[in-house]
């Protein structure tokens, strides 16, 4: 199951990420965590050093395009191959349990509490005023789209601040998107744009409310989301201690908040995988993104790259390599 954390700068949704990867590790079963933001910040509320975080996966993408293509004879190189290219019969696909596959063994490193760790990797200087962080996220979209990921298996995806997650078609990878909102009208905004784009697409989506002092905020958020509210955390001392550095477990959490992240965790196990709607969006943005920009780029028509005979999700067609 695929999760992602959004909301404004500032809402928490880095630290909530960090610890909704860390509850679900303590509950067994494979967890990946991935910093997709521009600010880099999960391996650090994961309790990792600089000096541990995995290789930076934005700065290796022809190498990770190379290994997930495979065999496909359908995308003649990695240069032909973009974000939005879809798997087809010969390409790589990943999974979580126990994986032994290159992209895991040179991206993933083990965290402290379990969730292993995945990173986009921050701007270098070559990238200033060249580059666009999509470029660098785009290895998340082509990592999520050649997953194959079951029940009782967790991706775990900070994702960029605000509504920029819709400069891509990465919005449609996940199974839910969890929206951090504070109790606060600036909190709520990002909620109304993402809500409003998102329905669309059959996103599922949900807000977490975050930075709680009481009741008030509770019944603000109840009245600016509606039934789109499913849980709140509360002002947490022992969070804070955790944002500052200090040594932190998860049994220095609050009963309350603990009983939140199960909460959470047991709305994403309630959502139905849905492999059609999975493929048909995958396939319908790469092909938005083939007539935008990407066969200009490319020099080639990457509408052909589609495998009509390909089935996503984890059926005899979709593991022929």
């Amino acid at each position: 199951m695929r999760v992602a954390f959004v909301g404004k700068g500032g809402s928490g949704k880095t630290t909530l990420s960090a610890l909704f990867a860390r509850y679900t590790a303590s509950r067994g079963g494979p967890v990946t965590a991935i910093d997709a933001d521009i600010n880099q910040h999960l391996g650090m509320a994961l309790g990792m050093a600089d000096s541990a975080l995995p290789r930076p996966m934005g700065a290796h993408l022809t190498e990770i395009k190379e290994y997930l293509r495979g065999d496909n004879p359908r995308i003649s190189s990695a240069s032909a191959m973009v974000k939005t290219t879809p798997p087809g019969r010969g390409s790589r696909l990943l999974c979580l349990e126990e994986p032994d596959d290159v992209i895991h063994a040179r991206f993933a490193v083990a965290t402290p509490d379990g969730p292993r760790l995945m990173v986009t990797g921050p701007f270098s200087d070559d990238d200033l005023g060249v580059a666009c962080y999509h470029s660098k996220v785009g290895a998340v979209e082509l990592y999520l789209n050649h997953l194959l990921d079951g029940a009782g298996e967790y991706v775990v995806v900070d994702m960029t601040a605000g509504a920029d997650s819709f400069a891509s078609g990465l919005f449609t990878r996940f199974d839910l998107t969890l929206l951090v909102a504070e109790p606060t009208r600036q909190g709520v905004s990002v909620y109304r744009q993402y809500r409003d784009y998102a329905a669309d697409y059959d996103v599922p989506i949900a807000v977490v409310g975050n930075k709680v002092h009481g009741p008030g905020d509770v019944e603000f958020l109840r009245e600016q989301v509606g039934k789109d509210l499913l849980v709140c955390l509360e002002h947490s001392a022992a969070i804070r201690a955790m944002e500052q550095g200090r040594p932190f477990t998860l049994e220095d959490l609050e009963p309350a908040n603990v009983r939140a992240l199960d909460k959470i965790l047991k709305h994403l196990d309630a959502q139905e995988k849905d492999w059609e709607r999975f493929g048909r969006q995958a396939v319908q943005f790469h092909l938005r993104n083939a007539e935008a920009w990407a066969n200009r780029a490319t020099g080639q028509d990457l509408a052909a790259q589609v495998d009509p005979d390909f089935v996503f999700g984890p059926t005899r067609v979709s593991l022929l390599r």
